[in-house]
């Protein structure tokens, strides 16, 4: 069981029999009364995202999950298909992975969860590297701002980059924020 002091951002507990990721943990306190923790939870079987509140003498219990290596194979429709370390396939669908389905790229190394001897999700690698498929024009004078331009990368996934980013760049993304990090010189 997990003590009130140990529910931080990415530990996984069960609720209702099923596992749920904290995604967000923030502590508060009322006025004379005591500190409560607000959670928002993202169920790990079906992607959905709930808010729940726990107090110190809450105790919950930790999901006993495993992970294994597996490979993405490729995405259609909503659904993505994957391949574990023994040449099964599985499928698993956009609702599951969440919004970081968008930089799943095919070949491309992920950790599966493994939640009552059953895949539920993948974990993707926290950078990844994409590359710039479409950028919107230019304007002449751009450089010289500090700005940022809505890219599509190869994944078809939308992200801002900096102004300097061109068509056919490689970049690095923060897949946990949906960000740029840098460009990545061939």
């Amino acid at each position: 069981m997990l003590s009130y002091a140990e529910l931080n951002r990415g530990v996984i507990i069960v609720i209702n029999d099923q596992p749920y990721e904290i995604v967000e943990a923030l502590s508060t306190f009322k006025g004379r009364g005591h500190s409560y923790l607000q959670m928002k939870l993202r169920n790990l079987m079906n992607g959905a995202v709930i808010s729940k509140s726990a107090q110190p003498r809450d105790a919950f219990e930790e999901a006993d999950v495993e992970e294994q290596e597996a490979k993405f194979i490729f995405g259609n429709k909503g659904k993505y298909t994957f391949s574990d370390i023994k040449g099964k396939r599985f499928e698993l669908t956009e609702e599951q992975i969440g919004d970081k389905a968008g930089f799943l790229k095919t070949n491309e190394e992920v950790k599966t969860i493994i939640f009552n001897d059953k895949i539920i999700n993948v974990i993707i690698p926290i950078k990844v590297q994409l590359k710039v498929t479409e950028v919107p024009p230019g304007v002449k004078g751009d450089r010289a701002q500090s700005g940022t331009k809505l890219v599509t990368l190869e994944t078809g996934r939308k992200i801002d980059a900096p102004l300097f980013v061109n068509e056919g760049d490689i970049i690095e993304i923060n897949t946990e924020s949906s960000t740029y990090v840098r460009r990545v010189n061939e």
